[in-house]
């Protein structure tokens, strides 16, 4: 799951047209922690994930399970 969820929370991020520093001003997380997150080095508590899928305006399901909202 770390794996994926790395992979899902960078891609939904950069389908936004979001940076780093972007998200991080939306969530709150500071852009260290985020690249970690992105990079698999650490994995986000629960309740960072609602606060980044609330960010990503996706269900936290997408973030875990890599569901997407709409197939572009």
């Amino acid at each position: 799951m770390q794996d994926h969820l790395s992979t899902q929370l960078a891609k939904l991020r950069q389908e936004r047209n979001l940076t780093l520093d972007q998200l991080s001003l939306k969530t709150r997380v500071g852009v260290e922690k985020l690249a970690r997150f992105e990079s698999g080095e650490e994995v986000p508590s629960t309740q960072t994930l609602l606060i980044l899928s609330n960010a990503l305006e996706v269900p936290v399901s997408n973030l875990v399970d890599g569901l997407t909202q709409d197939a572009e």
